[in-house]
């Protein structure tokens, strides 16, 4: 089975005008082969896809040849389309939630493909449907058939999507960013699904993805997109091993990595095109140290050519690259990050928390009496300094983001204590609480619903000044736009509205906002999760500048443990609504101590080919728990690989371990062998 891709062109129209989404895309894929594409939001990865399954809008023209085992899918009826997509393509799209229809039953949904193409008798059907999730691994495969989509988690979801992209045993299984919204345990244990069915039918597997640790460790073949065109192409080892093109080499370095020294990151400056905006020549230049300094690059756009075997690179200097990047990059190399100025002994902790508890009602019955309780946080305590950074990890649903909300006091607390500066500010009343947050601000994760679509951005930085009634105090408009140039916006932009922004920029808005009012704490929830990895590296950065110019203390609550390496000086690792290991950055990615810790590490992948056959891979079994009914003794106990009967029936008390500045809850800690 081989796919072959042609000069493949789609223009949409819109508003008059076409749009150059995808610009002459040639590649191949063959049976059993991984083909991983890349590239940043915009670069035409999706549009792609859905070209090649026949699912693009009527508006789309499509050019160009797409053969799949010798037939032209662009010449294809409606009718042989759908047979086709039934028979020889399986589909993984993003947001399995989005997938699968709300008010069918996982089963019938998984099965329904072949029965509409006769591949399964109905009287087989619901049996069909059984083995088919039995072989995804999702646990009691007969009763989890009857459930529906809701009754399932994120990573549940996903897998059953696989199952009814791989029912009909297809040739080309296309997997559009099928991790993307999932932890990286989760996302282990799709990959492993996806690997372990594709060995099963030898189908040929496109996977497009931003992670490019991801890529390194499924593919064989990889096409790097910009600008709606694949800019460069080759086997994994020589794309990350020797890069000939700017723009990949940009990617690799903008990438926090869990297996190296915190140094800082190099991001790719500016935003990516967009298809109604592409620049002349090299689509890159603008972005590119090498094209800005070429006419060549402005004024012609490169051909994509062989610079290796296999390898093939759109760039008039793909020969030099290395050279010409060194050549214009600043001579000094990146430093590692200065150690906190908590580390010093001086330093007194800023946010005390101290057995904080956030308990919500289970009610039942008519009368709606409580029956028990959702322990979604358990007992947490923690300590931020001044001018530090303490990441707070776990997987989805460990109670990360709850914690946030109740240390500032935008959900109210069941129990404990939380400090700010010495003060307990637990039972503080409103107006003395809207005073100590001033001193305390929030970033939210998504850049989009956090902004209001009716305010400039102007006004929405200026907001928190006005609710304090500090404006004119602090400096008013002129505070405003040294904040937009502290976050390395412009001032001339103050006037806009949200949706006028890329998803960079509005959390760059988001950051000005937090920093209006000078507080000494900001609680970062998952602040880079949304955005492509070059613009990840420039928040990144701009936050680490932050903190050293105004001496902040961060809360980086966040489920990438590559990020919080590279950010944090202390970490904390939560699961289940607990801590169940704190230590210091260093001793804690060097000397994980907890089986939740080490399989959080070996999921972790890395953008690095030659990593995969030495990495010891610890998958976890199961979901995490329901926190309403969490298991008796050690709450990880039944997904740990270490578990014994003393974990099922005693809680192990968080102690500091002998030896190294770490705490940890578990009966048999120590380091992996």
């Amino acid at each position: 089975m081989t796919l072959r891709v042609r000069g493949l062109t789609v223009t949409f129209v819109g508003s008059g005008r076409q749009v150059p989404a995808v610009r002459g895309v040639d590649f191949e894929v063959s049976a059993n082969q991984v083909l991983g594409i890349v590239g940043e939001s915009g670069s035409g990865k999706s549009v792609t896809s859905l070209a090649l399954s026949g699912l693009l809008p009527p508006g789309a023209q499509v050019q160009g040849s797409i053969e799949l085992d010798g037939v032209e899918i662009t010449t294809l009826g409606s009718e042989a389309l759908r047979q086709m997509r039934g028979r020889d393509v399986g589909m993984v799209f993003q947001d399995p939630t989005t997938t699968l229809n709300p008010v069918l039953p996982i089963g019938r949904q998984v099965i329904e493909g072949q029965v509409a193409h006769g591949q399964v008798p109905a009287g087989q059907a619901k049996q069909r449907a059984v083995e088919l999730l039995r072989e995804v691994d999702i646990p009691d495969p007969a009763g989890r058939a009857t459930q529906f989509p809701h009754q399932f988690s994120g990573g549940m979801r996903q897998r059953a999507v696989i199952a009814m992209a791989m029912s009909g045993r297809p040739k080309l299984i296309i997997a559009d960013e099928p991790t993307t919204a999932l932890d990286v345990t989760v996302q282990a244990q799709v990959l492993a699904v996806l690997a372990k069915r594709q060995a099963d039918t030898g189908a040929a597997v496109i996977l497009i993805t931003h992670d490019l640790g991801v890529v390194a460790e499924v593919a064989d073949q990889v096409a790097v997109m910009y600008g709606g065109r694949i800019v460069e192409s080759g086997p994994v080892q020589a794309i990350f091993a020797q890069p000939r093109h700017p723009y990949t080499v940009g990617l690799l370095r903008s990438v926090p990595r869990i297996d190296t020294v915190d140094t800082r990151l190099v991001p790719i400056i500016g935003q990516p095109p967009t298809p109604t905006a592409l620049p002349t020549g090299c689509a890159f230049h603008p972005r590119c140290p090498i094209g800005q300094q070429r006419p060549l690059c402005a004024t012609q756009d490169p051909a994509l050519r062989h610079v290796g075997p296999g390898h093939t690179s759109a760039c008039h200097f793909s020969d030099d690259v290395e050279q010409l990047l060194t050549a214009v990059e600043p001579k000094s190399p990146a430093q590692p990050r200065s150690p906190a100025l908590a580390e010093l002994p001086a330093a007194a902790p800023l946010l005390v928390v101290d057995q904080l508890q956030v308990y919500y009602p289970i009610k039942a019955g008519i009368l709606r009496r409580r029956v028990g309780w959702v322990r979604a946080v358990d007992g947490v305590s923690l300590t931020v300094r001044a001018g530090q950074t303490v990441g707070l990890v776990g997987e989805s649903g460990c109670g990360k983001t709850t914690t946030g909300r109740a240390i500032m006091g935008l959900i109210p607390k069941s129990g404990g204590r939380v400090l700010f500066d010495g003060q307990d500010i637990t039972q503080l009343p409103g107006d003395a609480m809207r005073q100590v947050r001033r001193h305390m601000q929030y970033i939210f994760q998504d850049p989009y619903s956090s902004l209001n679509p009716v305010l400039t951005v102007g006004d929405i930085v200026a907001e928190p000044l006005r609710i304090h009634g500090l404006y004119d105090e602090m400096g008013g408009a002129q505070w405003v736009a040294q904040l937009f140039e502290m976050v390395g916006l412009s001032q001339t932009m103050m006037q806009r509205y949200p949706q006028e922004f890329s998803g960079g920029q509005r959390q760059r808005i988001g950051i000005a906002r937090a920093l209006a009012l000078k507080p000494r704490l900001l609680i970062l929830d998952e602040p880079v999760a949304a955005l492509d990895v070059s613009i990840q590296a420039q928040v990144i950065n701009l936050l680490q500048d932050l903190q050293r110019e105004l001496s902040l203390a961060y809360l980086f609550i966040a489920h990438d443990l590559s990020v919080v390496r590279h950010i944090s000086d202390r970490v904390a690792v939560m699961y289940l609504g607990r801590i169940v290991e704190e230590s210091t950055k260093a001793a804690l990615y060097d000397t994980p101590l907890h089986p939740y810790t080490q399989s959080l590490m070996s999921a972790v992948p890395v953008p690095d080919p030659g990593a995969r056959a030495k990495r010891q891979r610890i998958l976890l079994q199961g979901d995490i728990p329901n926190p309403a009914s969490p298991p008796t003794g050690c709450y990880f106990h039944p997904r740990c690989f270490k578990a014994t009967a003393l974990c099922q029936r005693e809680s192990p008390a968080f102690v500091a371990y002998p030896g190294l500045p770490t705490r940890v809850a578990c009966h048999h800690a120590g380091p992996l062998s």
